[in-house]
């Protein structure tokens, strides 16, 4: 399966982006799709996932009530709604495709990657 993230920016404190993920490929081998992001000098974090149908989603902590996961199958799409955001929310976003069918919060469970888009909130 193929990734590639859109919608990134640059947004000020309290603002809202919506970075989406078209998919490629043997979509149906990879039910879970999922957010990370990742920081300069930091280990990779889990943001959301969301299960085949969409009935099943997973949020870290800290995005839970500003952060909203989304799929469209049909039109092999992924989204993440940000809003809300704050400056500790900055860093570069990456869609990651899982063969699990269940919402799963673990980084090795992701096998499929796409290249990252930047978010940078000021403050």
């Amino acid at each position: 399966v193929q990734l590639v993230e859109s919608g990134g920016g640059l947004v000020q404190a309290g603002g809202s982006l919506r970075p989406s993920c078209a998919v490629s490929g043997r979509t149906f081998s990879s039910p879970t799709m999922g957010w990370f992001r990742q920081v300069p000098g930091k280990e990779r974090e889990f943001v959301a996932s969301i299960s085949w149908f969409g009935r099943g989603t997973a949020y870290a902590d800290s995005v839970k009530g500003r952060f909203t996961i989304s799929r469209d199958n049909a039109k092999n799409t992924l989204t993440l709604q940000m809003n809300s955001l704050k400056p500790e929310d900055t860093a570069v976003y990456y869609c990651a495709a899982s063969r699990r069918a269940a919402a799963t919060k673990s980084l090795p469970d992701f096998g499929s990657w796409g290249q990252g888009t930047q978010v940078t909130v000021s403050s």
